[in-house]
């Protein structure tokens, strides 16, 4: 260390110091205040990360219940629903509770997140105000637990193809549900094995013989405790991890339901048998339902990020104390995290996970402006839906590597059940496909892009969105994407003329940004390319889309690592000097190059990086490794993770 200190004094570097709990007040930001509720909450019902390995799998369904419930009382999971019913009437507080509960047992989290998110949030988005006054709120103080029956056996992404069917009976004035064969199963539905007493389902509304789309009703599902006449419920059993949440099967043989069933804020049937809505389209119609459910996938988002949070804590923690082979024959064995390999593993993703917060605060945000009416256009809502699936796609993709490489950097005692990785890695694996498989959101976010969000972007499916493009917004898009316009920009903000990357400061965040900007917009444009030229080969739309798919995912992922980068930036611009816009500088910079490593290949097919630019930025990498280092302990702790969570004795003492 003493050479290090040399070299830093002799570059004018400077370590900056970190209050830690001033920086968990910036990351805390506005909701403070419930997030700390929260962790007040953890630690006191800390005993069920014990209870999740010694508990068999029906008692430990009933504890977490009963966390579920306690934690309830105190507020904590209300908060986005309106105060006349008990709620907080704060969305993005909402948001920022379930991020901070994913610090703990993550069965009751995925609870809260069926009751409170799915459930709840259907009952209140869907339905109206006969809806609300009769099970709002029994529902905010888990009194009434109810289930979100949206996915089936054969049709988990494709929502519009359905196979449960819901007739109305205009004599009766009832609808009539009905689970045609096994494909249409309702599959993997959390609460629905043993607790729910309502299920919200979604099935294809039919009236007068005619087919209405996609609707959703309320269900009941047990009385008395027992299954409801009509209503079949299997068990789904023992999974990989969440274990702790009821997930069953549901079966619905003619179950009649009164009128009054159907969550009716954008459609609704009269007494009479007349369908009216004030939406025409059908595909419109469908997306805007569908558009109301978006905050379960913030959340998802939030919640993947607070698992590579904790993962994190606890790698760092052991990387200062575990020692491991002797550096020199006259010193002792080093600790893990001053070797530089073992930087690279863990502080990389550090400034991932910071960049990703920021980020998610953004889409938080939006979410709470959406939804409270603060920016309540079509426009706002189709940006928040793309940036909600792309930030769920990279953060769950993020917790799932993150666990995996935390865990191997802890050696065997990582693998001990008691250490928190097995519980963590087998919990938050399927956080992937949760509220939408990762790649089927990249499509999403791709499909936004060449379309530049337009009007018509809810009647287009996929081989719509290929004539989209082919026809109408090709030139558009390519126009919009041209590579020299962005050169031109660049030259502005940057010295160097054409050669502009290779004489910009690699810590140069504007450099930093051109090169995110650049990789986006050259892919955007490429494919657009790759799409007309597909249709003007007479190729079959269907066949066009799916040969450029790995190119629609790829400027997906450039598109939204292009925003978090933009977050990332802008935050720290906004911050007053100290150490703590100091060690968040070091972490932007940090995760801005080493994403730009990352895809170094592609960055050097397109000439946007040399040989020795790369290998400079790769020595840029380690070096800022070396920067962070001093600072790693302090940046895990302004996570505020409870102590009790980092539950891990052989790792963190």
């Amino acid at each position: 260390m003493a050479t290090e200190n040399a070299s830093t004094a002799a570059t004018g570097y400077v370590q900056p110091e970190i209050d830690v709990p001033a920086l968990t007040g910036v990351l805390d930001g506005e909701y403070a205040g419930i997030r700390d509720l929260v962790r007040t909450n953890l630690a006191t019902h800390a005993s069920v990360l014990e209870e999740a390995e010694e508990l068999g799998i029906d008692a430990f369904r009933e504890r977490v219940r009963e966390v579920v419930v306690k934690m309830a009382a105190t507020g904590q999971t209300g908060m986005g629903f309106p105060a006349e019913f008990g709620g907080g009437g704060d969305v993005g507080a909402s948001i920022a509770a379930f991020e901070t509960l994913a610090f703990g047992d993550l069965s009751v989290l995925v609870k809260v997140g069926v009751q409170f998110g799915l459930f709840g949030g259907a009952i209140l988005q869907l339905g109206t105000q006969r809806h609300h006054d009769a099970h709002l709120p029994g529902l905010i103080t888990g009194e009434l637990m109810g289930c979100f029956a949206m996915t089936e056996t054969g049709h988990g992404s494709n929502v519009q193809a359905l196979g449960t069917v819901a007739r109305y009976d205009a004599a009766s004035r009832e609808f009539v549900i009905t689970t045609p064969d096994d494909q249409a199963r309702k599959d993997y539905i959390g609460n629905a094995a043993r607790h729910a007493e309502l299920g919200v389902v979604f099935a294809q509304l039919e009236v007068d013989g005619q087919a209405r789309g996609v609707h959703a009703f309320v269900v009941p599902l047990r009385v008395g405790g027992r299954p409801a006449p009509g209503v079949r419920i299997e068990d789904d059993g023992r999974k990989m991890g969440l274990n702790g949440v009821d997930n069953g099967r549901l079966w619905f043989d003619g179950v009649r339901v009164p009128r009054e069933a159907l969550l009716n804020r954008f459609a609704d049937v009269t007494p009479e048998g007349v369908y009216e809505s004030a939406i025409d389209n059908p595909n419109r119609r469908f997306f805007t339902m569908l558009g109301t459910l978006v905050q379960g996938r913030v959340s998802v988002a939030g919640a993947g990020i607070s698992v590579a949070k904790v993962a994190l804590a606890i790698a760092t923690k052991y990387a200062v104390r575990r020692r491991q082979f002797e550096a020199t024959p006259d010193t002792g064995e080093q600790v893990l995290l001053d070797y530089g390999l073992h930087q690279r593993r863990l502080l990389p993703l550090i400034a991932r996970t910071y960049a990703l917060h920021i980020a998610q605060d953004g889409v938080r945000t939006q979410l709470h402006e959406v939804f409270s009416g603060i920016q309540d256009d079509a426009q706002a809502r189709r940006r928040l839906e793309s940036q909600a699936a792309g930030i769920k796609a990279l953060g769950t993709w993020h917790a799932t590597r993150v666990v995996q490489e935390c865990r191997e950097a802890c050696g065997g005692a990582g693998y001990l059940a008691v250490n928190r990785f097995a519980a963590l890695k087998s919990d938050s694996d399927v956080f992937t496909t949760f509220e939408g498989d990762n790649h089927v959101l990249l499509q999403l976010v791709a499909k936004g892009l060449l379309t530049d969000h337009a009007s018509e972007f809810e009647d287009l499916d996929q081989l719509g969105m290929v004539r989209y493009v082919t026809n109408l917004a090709v030139e558009t898009v390519i126009e919009r994407t041209s590579a020299h316009k962005l050169l031109e920009r660049v030259r502005d903000l940057l010295p160097g003329g054409d050669e502009w990357d290779r004489e910009a400061g690699l810590l140069d965040s504007e450099y930093q940004l051109a090169m995110v900007r650049f990789r986006e917009e050259h892919m955007l444009a490429g494919l657009a390319r790759r799409i007309k030229r597909g249709i003007d080969e007479k190729r079959d739309p269907g066949a066009v889309f799916s040969q450029v798919q790995d190119h629609v995912i790829a400027v997906a992922r450039a598109h939204v690592e292009r925003l978090v980068t933009e977050a990332f930036v802008a935050k720290v611009r906004a911050m007053p000097e100290g150490g703590e816009k100091a060690a968040l500088a070091l972490l932007c910079d940090l995760f801005a190059l080493s994403t730009i490593e990352a895809d170094r290949a592609w960055f050097m097919e397109h000439g946007r990086l040399t040989i020795q630019r790369s290998k400079a930025i790769s020595r840029e990498v380690n070096d800022l490794c070396r920067k962070v280092r001093p600072l790693a302990v302090d940046l895990v702790d302004a996570w505020g993770i409870p102590s009790a969570m980092l539950r891990a004795p052989d790792l963190v003492g």
